[in-house]
């Protein structure tokens, strides 16, 4: 290896490891799927944090039809509704989660060995040099 082929080298591994190899290097500490679950609960939480706050708005603007009509209104089935469609987005949320962190996941993992790789081969290359000398 020349010493610009190293250089090279050198500067490619320095800019992944400050750029996509920051976050590379945080998966690698991490089991598939200890993290994949940890972004599928993240994902639940805050879909069901968001559908909650969307309700409360829903609920504070037709409050007035709400009192109007508090006696006649279909609870039951306003509920069974209303928990369908959570269920519905909760569903849809967690299996694009699942698909994507997993994607994610190997896609990391294999940026993270072919650094770790040209990482052993400088090292290699810099010990050839250094028992030359």
């Amino acid at each position: 290896m020349l010493d610009t082929e190293k250089i090279e080298m050198m500067t490619k591994l320095a800019l992944y490891e400050q750029k996509e190899g920051k976050k590379d290097i945080i998966l690698g500490k991490y089991f598939k799927t200890d993290y994949v679950r940890l972004q599928i609960l993240r994902v639940a939480l805050s879909t069901t944090i968001g559908y909650l706050l969307i309700l409360i708005m829903i609920v504070i603007y037709k409050l007035e039809y709400l009192i109007q009509k508090a006696v006649v209104i279909d609870y039951k089935n306003i509920g069974m509704k209303t928990l369908g469609i959570y269920i519905i987005l909760l569903i849809i949320y967690v299996i694009a989660a699942l698909i994507g962190y997993s994607l994610e996941y190997d896609i990391s993992r294999k940026r993270l060995a072919k650094f770790y790789k040209n990482l052993n081969a400088l090292e290699n290359h810099i010990e050839e040099q250094n028992q030359e000398l």
